[in-house]
């Protein structure tokens, strides 16, 4: 047996008044998933414990099985190691956003999904001026980078800033666990003197020129320390690979021990290579038992509380990725299970994660489905599986339970 999770990104949210009472789920044109939903068996999946903060890593890693109370030790560390950064055991790392300010407020999280090339600019300039025997920043895509603190204590706060668009960025800077941190103090001087830096590079200049939002300002978040954990292969007794646009999701796969699949024209945006990834994720199982096709999509169209292009990501997800596999699949002598799911909400009225249960199926070739006919955040409630949480998804996708 073979299998493909397909996880798309953000996928479920709320009713909302603007699609007629409907979620994105619902009110998508979807007869590929909805006929996967027929096939298969479905469920709801809580990927978030309710006291840990419901963000991509720490969903991303349950769904692939792993136990997130263990081995959670913050988003940085596995963007490390997506980038090939190795990092000491006293190396603490965290995501550092390039974001947009207006008047003292964040504007958003992603400085207008700055490019590639843009960003490079920006971080180089950052590295010139702050980079020292203590702090590293390290480039990465569009607005996604890395800042490492050699000897960094995890002893503070970060808010990630999908969650505050619209507050001013100085009621949310980092905050000292209890006691004064000299780490954090260290990362709330570097955002303002980030901000210094930014304002008055060419890059901004012509982005402001040309009326998009500038990259004016750092955003240190999710600090961690090198986690412990245990590849798929000592975990499940399978061999996995991970295809996605996001470094963090490579991080995961790296720890995972999976190979990292990458596909030109994968932007995390509704532009991705809806296709190339399809066909890369069929060609991986000529050489892995498990392919983890993460899309990211559906989550940015949630932040920024587009309904409509959210609506539009989850039907291009159908008729882009999961009618070719299917089909394809289906030609295949091997068995294929297809696992389709979000890892979290991402609601667009809310334009942040939330804790919910997320909606979930699993088709294994053979094993009658039950009577869920379409698939969205309600329907799956009367599913087969109930609702799971912490390794069950897994465990149900291999059929260990």
């Amino acid at each position: 047996m073979k299998y493909i999770i397909i996880l798309g990104d953000g996928m479920a949210d709320y009713p909302m008044e603007r699609l007629g009472n409907k979620t994105p789920l619902q009110a998508a044109s979807k007869p590929s998933i909805d006929r996967l939903a027929q096939m298969g068996r479905a469920g709801l999946l809580q990927t978030v414990p309710p006291d840990m903060p419901p963000g991509s890593e720490i969903a991303n890693m349950a769904v692939l099985g792993y136990d997130v109370k263990e081995v959670y030790q913050g988003r940085g560390v596995l963007e490390a190691a997506s980038m090939g950064v190795e990092l000491d055991e006293r190396d603490l790392a965290m995501r550092c956003n390039l974001i947009c300010l207006k008047k003292g407020i964040i504007k958003n999280h992603s400085a207008g999904h700055i490019s590639n090339e843009e960003a490079q600019e920006l971080i180089s300039a950052l590295k010139i001026e702050l980079d020292s025997d203590s702090i590293t920043f390290h480039p990465g895509v569009s607005y996604r980078h890395l800042l490492v603190v050699k000897n960094g204590l995890n002893n503070f706060n970060c808010t990630p800033p999908h969650d505050v668009p619209g507050t001013p960025f100085r009621d949310v800077l980092v905050k000292p666990n209890n006691s004064k941190s000299v780490t954090g103090d260290l990362l709330n001087e570097l955002i303002l003197k980030s901000q210094a830096i930014l304002a008055k590079h060419p890059v901004n200049l012509e982005r402001i020129a040309a009326g998009k939002d500038p990259a004016n300002s750092i955003w240190p978040w999710s600090p961690g320390h090198k986690p412990k954990m245990k590849t798929l292969q000592e975990l499940y007794s399978i061999r996995g690979a991970v295809i996605s646009a996001v470094d963090l999701i490579y991080g995961i796969g790296a720890y995972a021990g999976m190979k990292g699949i990458k596909v030109p024209g994968s932007t995390g945006l509704y532009t991705t290579n809806y296709e190339g990834k399809a066909e890369a994720a069929l060609k991986a199982l000529e050489e892995v038992d498990l392919v983890y096709l993460h899309i990211e999509a559906s989550d940015e169209a949630g932040h920024e509380g587009n309904a409509e292009l959210k609506t539009k990501t989850i039907e291009y997800l159908d008729n882009r990725v999961v009618k070719f596999l299917m089909e394809e699949t289906a030609k295949m002598k091997e068995d294929v299970a297809l696992a389709l799911l979000p890892d979290h909400p991402t609601p667009c009225d809310l334009r942040t994660h939330t804790h919910d249960s997320v909606p979930f199926i699993i088709y294994h070739p053979g094993v009658a489905g039950d009577d869920v006919v379409e698939y969205n955040e309600e329907s799956v409630k009367n599913g087969f599986y109930g609702e799971l949480k912490g390794d069950e998804f897994m465990k149900a996708l291999l059929r260990k339970i």
